[in-house]
């Protein structure tokens, strides 16, 4: 009986693992590109105080150099909360670039302030 109905069925082809792959492949190529659209903000211009976020929030240590580079980032953000920290953190790690007499506690309350002003604005500082 088994024999019988089995008969009657169609083959069923299944298909390779290289065509399953390249299925799975071209289902996942839309998805890719929709959350490439929609990750990125066109109409929004890019802001000189996240640049200035990302100089800061590097895995390297910034060069003295590069501080009045990154602080007129900074002073020309759009944002004035991140205008404000980021200018008043990079004024103070240039005045005490050799700190003495100092517990450190400012510059951590300043680094504080302007990490929370990155974050805000979609880059977060890291340590």
């Amino acid at each position: 009986m088994v024999n019988r109905l089995a008969s009657r069925c169609p083959p069923i082809n299944i298909p390779s693992k290289r065509a399953r792959r390249s299925a799975i492949g071209a289902a996942g190529i839309p998805v890719i590109l929709l959350l490439g659209v929609l990750g990125s903000h066109p109409g929004i211009p890019h802001d000189s105080g996240v640049a200035g976020c990302r100089a800061l929030s590097g895995a390297h240590q910034v060069a003295a150099t590069e501080y009045p580079k990154i602080r007129v980032e900074f002073a020309r953000s759009r944002w004035p909360d991140l205008r404000t920290a980021g200018t008043a953190y990079v004024d103070l790690a240039t005045a005490i670039l050799h700190a003495r007499n100092t517990d450190g506690y400012e510059t951590v309350w300043f680094y504080q302030r302007l990490s929370a002003a990155c974050a805000k604005h979609g880059r977060a500082l890291n340590i």
